[in-house]
């Protein structure tokens, strides 16, 4: 086979160039907390939030009309959809929506509203992932969200605290965006403990316990093989306490 010609050199030198190019640019756009990894099931075992609600914010809802079916459309934009898998900063939207889940339940349509209003007037993309909930723009949302449903005084009271609570549960980076979310330990848990995260960075985003980067399931898994508490506590180098609150997470309804 005869050696490329200075033109065929000039090809493949572009041709590589162009590969490395796409190469770097890929690298570049990559995030690790912006990617597939989570299933609707998982995700909503980590949030401690019913199923079929994390599917309606993620999927989207049918309802009935006078002449039909209308359907809600979804809340959270997945980076996969069929089937639909989640991201990290996914499970911070629904971490955050799930703080505005009120005794009346969640009306994905007022919901839609007031993100739309908030976001509109704020000129804010993705709402539900800026640090700015914690200031002028979460007071903004709360605030429409309130009057959509009639709230009372008394209601926006409670709202207001348990979306506060929500967020002092999300780490944000130096760009303001979530890198860190401390899961409540049960569907019901308002405790300011903090012993449980999730980090993208960490045991490929899955559960630790915090202190020692320890997956939760691995725990969960020893203890249900008969292993004991202070077992593991001595070979994780962690407290007891830790231990079971780990187990606590891992098997809370």
């Amino acid at each position: 086979m005869s050696d490329p010609t200075p033109r065929q050199e000039s090809g493949y030198a572009s041709e590589s160039a162009c590969m490395v190019a796409n190469s770097t640019r890929r690298e570049k756009d990559f995030d690790p907390r912006d990617t597939s990894a989570y299933t609707l099931i998982e995700a909503a075992r980590y949030l401690k939030l019913p199923a079929a609600t994390l599917r309606s914010w993620v999927v989207g809802r049918s309802y009935p009309k006078a002449k039909g079916v209308g359907q809600f459309h979804p809340l959270i934009r997945p980076p996969s959809r069929q089937p639909p898998v989640l991201s990290f900063w996914n499970l911070i939207e629904a971490h955050v929506l799930r703080s505005l889940r009120t005794e009346h339940g969640v009306s994905l349509q007022d919901l839609r509203k007031a993100l739309a209003f908030a976001e509109r007037n704020l000129k804010i993309k993705r709402l539900l992932l800026n640090e700015g909930l914690r200031t002028e723009a979460g007071q903004v949302l709360l605030e429409q969200y309130g009057r959509l449903i009639n709230l009372s005084a008394s209601g926006q009271l409670a709202m207001r605290r348990m979306f506060d609570e929500h967020l002092k549960r999300v780490t944000w980076g130096e760009f303001q965006v979530p890198i860190r979310l401390y899961p409540f330990l049960s569907s019901a848990s308002e405790t300011a403990a903090r012993p449980i995260a999730i980090d993208p960075l960490i045991a490929f985003g899955r559960p630790i316990v915090v202190r020692r980067g320890v997956s939760t399931q691995a725990i969960a898994d020893r203890i249900d093989a008969g292993e004991t508490v202070d077992q593991l506590a001595s070979d994780y180098g962690l407290e007891p306490a830790e231990i079971e609150e780990a187990v606590l997470y891992e098997r809370a309804a």
